[in-house]
C-alpha cells in the first residue's frame, strides 16, 4: 500500500483453514468493504468498530464455503451491497439478496477508492481478483508461492495456466498481491517475487503445468510454501 493512498488494506486470519479476510478502508469516506466473510464475522465487525469505519459492501473472490459463510452474519449487521463476477454467480447458484454482478474490467467505488474486479478463471469458473493501485487481492487465484486447487468442483488447470500467465505478463513486477489464505511463510509478497520463486509462475507450456498441478505437487510440497528457484524453461 501506498502511504498517500485513499485506501488501507486490513488483514485477518480467521478459521481453521488459515482464511485471510480482508477490511478495504476508505480514509475518506468512513466506508469499508470486507472480502470474503467467513468463520468469525464478530471478529470483522470488532474490527471496523476499531477504524470508526461502517462496512458498505461485500467482495468475493469466488464462492467456495471457506470464503462466504459469513455472508448473512455481515449482512443482519450491515446494509451492504455483495459483488461478484456474473460467471461465479451462475456457477454458484445461489439466490443473494442485492447482488451486484461483474464483467472482469469492471469498477467499484469505495468512497474515493476505485477498486478493479479482475476475472481471474481456473479454481472456479468466476474467480476474481481485486486490483486497488498497485495492492491485488489474489483470493485462491494466486498464493505466496502457491495457486489454487484445480480439482474441486468448478477448477480448470488449463484456465489456471492462462491466468497466471496473463497476471505474470500484464501486471507491474512490483504490484503487492494479497493471498486468500496464509500458506507461506509471509504473508504477502511482490508478483516479481512470485515470477522468480512460484513454481506455478515458471511454466511455459501447459501440459506441464497441468500435470505439475494436478498430480505432482501436493506430493513434494507441503506448507508453509517457500520460493523455489524457477527454471524458466519449464
Amino acid at each position: 500500500m501506498q502511504k498517500d493512498a485513499p485506501y488501507r488494506i486490513h488483514a485477518l486470519e480467521l478459521g481453521p483453514m488459515e482464511n485471510f479476510v480482508y477490511l478495504i478502508e476508505d480514509r475518506a469516506s468512513g466506508t469499508a468493504a470486507v472480502v470474503d466473510p467467513a468463520w468469525d464475522v464478530p471478529q470483522i465487525n470488532a474490527l471496523a468498530e476499531r477504524l470508526g469505519v461502517r462496512i458498505t459492501d461485500i467482495l468475493l473472490t469466488h464462492s467456495h464455503h471457506d470464503h462466504i459463510n459469513g455472508i448473512g452474519e455481515v449482512m443482519e449487521a450491515h446494509d451492504a451491497r455483495i459483488h461478484l463476477l456474473k460467471p461465479e454467480a451462475r456457477f454458484w447458484g445461489q439466490q443473494l439478496a442485492r447482488p451486484e454482478l461483474h464483467h472482469g474490467g469492471d469498477h467499484i467505488q469505495l468512497g474515493e477508492t476505485a477498486i478493479e474486479v479482475l476475472h481471474t478463471p481456473g479454481h472456479t469458473p468466476g474467480s476474481a481478483c481485486y486490483r486497488l493501485n498497485n495492492d491485488l487481492i489474489t483470493g485462491d487465484t494466486l498464493f505466496v508461492f502457491g495457486c489454487g486447487r484445480c480439482d474441486l468442483k468448478g477448477g480448470d488447470p488449463e484456465e489456471m495456466f492462462q491466468t497466471l500467465k496473463r497476471m505474470r505478463e500484464g501486471l507491474p513486477a512490483d504490484m503487492v498481491i494479497h493471498p486468500g489464505h496464509n500458506y507461506a511463510e509471509k504473508p504477502t509478497s511482490t508478483l516479481a517475487e512470485q515470477i522468480e520463486g512460484n513454481p506455478f509462475m515458471c511454466f511455459r507450456e501447459v501440459d506441464r503445468f497441468i500435470h505439475y498441478r494436478m498430480i505432482e505437487h501436493d506430493r513434494i510440497r507441503d506448507t508453509p510454501y517457500r520460493p523455489e528457484p524457477c527454471d524458466h524453461g519449464h
